[in-house]
């Protein structure tokens, strides 16, 4: 009897993300209770056994919804009946001083299965991102004008985490749990169109197929591996130059920048904004703008204010980034 194509996708996925993976290894899988997760936890039980792999199922209670607490005890039954050799549940406390909700969610929730990983010594956290939610976060990248960082959505892999099932759509995780006679949790949050991705799932993307014909989001989702191409390149060769510009006293030369490419010098600022305590999530373009402003458009300018109690100046010739007069050291 052939195997579904659906569970043949998924286990496709999960094969390829553990291929490196050594007998007796262990690999995390992030498990929310959707048909996304399930879907992965349910192929890698299947084909990491094979390979003598230890799995480990986790979820992460963000306590942000009536019952958490409750549907992460269900979880963590469903993660022990679908084959995983151990289960972890954690409750988080989401904070995040300057950010949305989901965003700080996400933040919570990446530091918590990093503390589950290291725990359990495993080299891989497996996470349940599909083809429908890289098109979706091509979408939010597009309405937020957020530069080809966005645009190239998310990365397949980074640090210990891998994302198998970005070329998967999310009928077919949810298939391959029907036919694997998984009962699925659906996010309410995921209907809830108060939230721009949930608009953009319930009616932009609906209205974009109909309009424009089936494979949208398959089209949405190549474009962000061509362009991650590109960021990758870009980001790989403005890592290079920072090292190699960076000088003793920490400081870039404003003359060795100049000479640099608007798109690359701009990388470089950036490394050097993060470097110098300026916080990712509220580093933005006009920022990193101000601070090529400091190289290409002197005018004398005293510094320039940046998120964290931050600034840049330009002092004898060079760029810094230091903290602000009064800012906690840190």
């Amino acid at each position: 009897m052939s195997l579904p194509p659906a569970v043949a996708a998924v286990r496709r996925g999960v094969r390829a993300a553990l291929a490196d993976l050594e007998p007796g290894q262990t690999v995390i899988v992030a498990c929310s209770g959707g048909a996304d997760s399930l879907a992965l936890l349910s192929a890698a039980v299947f084909e990491g056994h094979k390979e003598g792999l230890r799995v480990v199922g986790a979820t992460v209670d963000h306590g942000l919804q009536p019952g958490s607490e409750e549907h992460a005890r269900h979880v963590i039954g469903q993660m022990a009946e679908l084959g995983a050799d151990e289960t972890v549940g954690v409750r988080v406390a989401v904070e995040g001083p300057g950010l949305g909700p989901e965003a700080a969610a996400r933040q919570a929730r990446y530091a918590v299965l990093d503390q589950v990983a290291e725990r359990f010594g495993a080299p891989v956290v497996l996470l349940g991102h599909t083809r429908d939610d890289q098109a979706e976060t091509v979408l939010l990248g597009l309405t937020r004008g957020s530069g080809g960082r966005s645009l190239a959505g998310m990365r397949r892999g980074f640090d210990r985490y891998r994302r198998p099932l970005l070329d998967v759509s999310r009928a077919d995780t949810e298939t391959a749990c029907r036919v694997g006679g998984i009962a699925y949790w659906t996010d309410p949050h995921n209907a809830d169109v108060a939230y721009t991705r949930a608009r953009i799932r319930r009616r932009v993307m609906p209205l974009l197929e109909e309009d424009l014909g089936p494979g949208v989001a398959a089209t949405l989702a190549r474009t962000a591996d061509q362009l991650r191409e590109d960021m990758d390149f870009l980001d790989d060769l403005a890592e290079q130059a920072y090292v190699e510009l960076l000088g003793e006293d920490r400081a870039l030369r404003a003359e060795d920048l100049a000479g640099l490419a608007p798109a690359l010098r701009r990388r470089v600022l950036r490394l050097a904004a993060l470097a110098g305590g300026c916080p990712a999530a509220e580093l933005f373009r006009e920022h990193v703008l101000a601070l090529d402003a400091l190289v290409t458009d002197w005018r004398g300018q005293r510094w320039i204010d940046l998120p964290g109690h931050r600034r840049g100046v330009r002092r004898e010739g060079r760029i810094v980034v230091e903290a602000a007069p009064g800012a906690a050291p840190g």
